[in-house]
């Protein structure tokens, strides 16, 4: 139907390499070629070529192949193949991912002493996701070139971005290869390019570390934290980038500390990162409120394979017993969300993480300096429910708070349940800090000069508190923090 496959000149066989270096070297050439090849073809097509055929070429791809279930290394939780077969994934952006991939890589063939095999898999890659800057690619086509675009490349398919794999429901065939990777190239490109739109940063700012809040005066005390750090440039913390990609590094003399001018209009979801080397840093992004804003930011930010999210947030004190400013640790949902049904079954329960659970809690207790039975007077330990209607308390109100009372609830909210969801079904370590500020049920409800003193009086602390339980996140190590309590039964071998 559409002639000739026109295809790039470059070698395409796979490969056996045992060095992870030399692995990702492989795997970044490919990409290289593959979507320089693409740009090329694009600008002649946008100039008005003529094409005999489909332009066409395929994601690089990784692949290892085993006849037995050993392994050498069993404490991990990831970097092994559950077992006998052929096992591959689809690779996109190597260089944004080198870090990971080359950690990916040495897990696989330590573990396995066996070849990784890199080449062009049969998956296209679309025309637009070969412009890493995210050039739009449609604007600067005649309505005759237009039309035709997906004539001679490929675009977009969502066949190939669905979560199957990362859900548990995949299937493959019998005698088909298993997926490597809880990802494939096009679902990771997808949400690449979804991030740069939500939060107006680019993909290569964001840290392994995310704090997500839910209101602007966090926002705004990160942002003056990070720029005292940056002008006394004595922490491990390099820069700071806020929204429109605007730098501001930690060396006085560096050009880089003059940013310019904000952006003019703010992204639906901002994004702010501390950086640190390696990635270690800390991003936090001002989700807003509702589930349906949670779901979308960690739906993307996981294709990143974060270490950890933690939510700081507000919350409906539920107890007569609370008052305004105490802390909420969440150790239990209730999932009213409705957001991710389709995706995680409400009967799947959603596990504290005691990792986090620590480092949240001993964080409380260094900032306020209360300790043992003393850190009960200002922060709580139960079970938080995540609703999707603000305004819950119009409705005949006894009836949500029957279940609440029935499930032991303690605050109310309408994304913490939504963050840890989905930290537990992308596997990435998550917790939940809150802070109480309002008790509708008892006649304290959210007015403006109520509100007004509770943020600055409690915002700065809850940020700290929730800065140094990332940074003792960070000590743990990722042997830690990624443990198998976030591992289904046959998983993928990449974290």
């Amino acid at each position: 139907m559409f002639g000739e496959m026109l295809t790039p000149d470059i070698q395409t066989d796979f490969t056996p390499i045992h060095d992870p270096v030399a692995a990702w070297e492989r795997v970044n050439e490919l990409y290289e070629q593959a979507t320089a090849y693409l740009r090329d073809r694009f600008k002649e097509f946008a100039q008005g070529k003529e094409f005999p055929g489909r332009v066409r070429v395929g994601y690089p791809m990784v692949r290892m192949c085993t006849e037995s279930y050993a392994r050498i290394d069993t404490r991990l939780a990831y970097g092994f193949v559950a077992g006998p077969g052929v096992w591959e994934t689809t690779i996109t952006r190597p260089k944004l991912f080198k870090n990971y991939l080359i950690e990916q890589f040495s897990l696989l063939l330590r573990n396995h002493h066996l070849p990784i095999e890199v080449g062009i898999s049969d998956t296209p890659i679309p025309v637009h996701f070969a412009f890493p800057d995210g050039l739009y690619v449609e604007g600067g086509l005649s309505a005759d070139r237009l039309s035709r675009l997906r004539d001679v490349f490929d675009v977009p398919d969502l066949e190939l971005m669905d979560d199957s794999i990362v859900n548990g429901t995949y299937e493959a065939l019998i005698d088909r290869p298993m997926p490597l990777s809880l990802f494939t190239a096009a679902r990771v490109d997808f949400s690449l390019f979804r991030l740069k739109h939500y939060t107006g940063t680019s993909c290569e700012h964001f840290q392994n570390f995310v704090l997500f809040t839910n209101y602007q005066f966090y926002i705004d005390e990160f942002v003056n934290y990070a720029h005292d750090l940056m002008r006394r440039g004595d922490s491990d913390y390099t820069a700071f980038v806020e929204p429109g990609d605007r730098i501001t590094t930690g060396r006085q003399s560096d050009a880089g500390n003059d940013p310019g001018e904000p952006i003019a209009r703010m992204p639906q979801m901002p994004a702010y990162h501390l950086k640190r080397p390696g990635a270690s840093g800390i991003t936090i992004v001002n989700i807003g409120v509702g589930p349906s804003n949670a779901k979308t930011a960690t739906d993307h930010i996981a294709v990143l394979r974060p270490h950890a999210w933690v939510m700081l947030g507000h919350c409906a004190g539920l107890r007569n017993t609370q008052r305004l400013g105490d802390y909420v640790l969440a150790h239990g949902y209730v999932r009213e969300d409705h957001v991710l049904d389709a995706d995680l079954p409400t009967w799947v329960p959603v596990p504290a993480l005691a990792e986090v659970q620590v480092a949240l809690e001993e964080a409380v207790g260094e900032v306020t300096g209360l300790r043992d039975y003393e850190l009960k007077s200002v922060m709580r330990t139960g079970t938080v429910a995540t609703i999707d209607n603000r305004n819950w308390e119009l409705r005949d109100y006894r009836e949500p708070l029957q279940r609440f009372s029935q499930s032991r609830a303690i605050a109310l909210d309408m994304e913490s349940a939504t963050i840890a969801a989905n930290g537990f079904r992308f596997r990435v370590p998550y917790g939940t800090l809150l802070c109480v500020s309002d008790k509708p049920l008892h006649g304290e409800i959210k007015l403006p000069g109520m509100a007004d003193a509770f943020y600055k009086k409690q915002v700065g602390q809850h940020l700290r508190i929730g800065i140094l339980a990332v940074e003792k996140l960070r000590s743990l190590g990722l042997e830690r923090l990624h443990s198998r309590k976030l591992r289904s039964l046959a998983e993928a071998a990449f974290q």
